[in-house]
């Protein structure tokens, strides 16, 4: 049920919903919409299987995740509240299956809104222009990540990653290697050479910076180790 209250947090944070006609929003509000509470770990779709809806968040972040047969993952992006899943989008206007999964990676709250609901919405220009507008966003964030794995270093891209979080980074050798498309020897063999360099300091799941200007020369491709 998506009552008055969550409608307010649903257009507070996907404010293009304000602009739909109010007899149109609210119909398919009460047909179309269903609230999901989801714990972190829930595995909200799948690869390879049919999209059930168009997620709406309001709280928490979803990982949007390719992987392989033989195990390994590459995180594409994260949903976050206010925000729209590119992967749902292209599965439910192209009536084909999904191309990646989608995980919780923290307790999340969502309005999932049906496939006749998400229809009856896009038949509107201003949210049709929105939706749009996002996934041509996306498309340029997906296309620097493929460049980034196809011409980059994997340690220039471990260095990219450990940048931007502080002066500590709480995590996992496994997690980095899940979010850069390897496996986690490789970034347990490179985070030693990092450590060894002087650049880091590590300790189980957490990661301290100690030279941020060298792993800033490292991330540009200006120095190696």
């Amino acid at each position: 049920m998506i009552d008055a209250a969550l409608q307010g947090r649903l257009l507070q944070l996907h404010p293009v919903l304000a602009e739909l006609p109010a007899a149109e929003r609210q119909a398919v509000l009460d047909t179309e919409a269903l609230h999901v509470h989801a714990p972190a770990g829930t595995l909200l779709f799948d690869e390879g299987s049919a999209c059930q809806g168009f997620p709406l968040l309001l709280a928490g972040s979803v990982r949007v995740a390719r992987g392989s047969p033989g195990g390994r993952t590459l995180e594409l992006y994260r949903v976050t509240p206010g925000e729209v899943c590119v992967v749902s989008t292209a599965c439910l206007f192209g009536q084909g299956a999904l191309s990646a999964h989608g995980q919780t990676t923290e307790a999340t709250e969502l309005v999932l809104l049906s496939p006749a609901g998400l229809d009856r919405w896009c038949q509107q220009a201003v949210f049709r222009r929105h939706v749009f507008g996002v996934l041509a966003d996306r498309l340029a964030e997906l296309m620097a990540l493929a460049e980034a794995v196809a011409f980059q270093r994997l340690d220039q891209r471990l260095a990219q990653a450990l940048l931007g979080h502080g002066l500590a980074l709480a995590t996992t050798h496994q997690a980095l290697a899940d979010n850069l498309g390897t496996v986690r020897e490789i970034v347990s063999r490179l985070l030693a050479r990092f450590e060894r360099a002087g650049w880091v300091r590590l300790s189980r799941e957490r990661i301290e910076v100690l030279d941020g200007a060298a792993l800033r020369q490292v991330a540009a491709g200006e120095r190696g180790v």
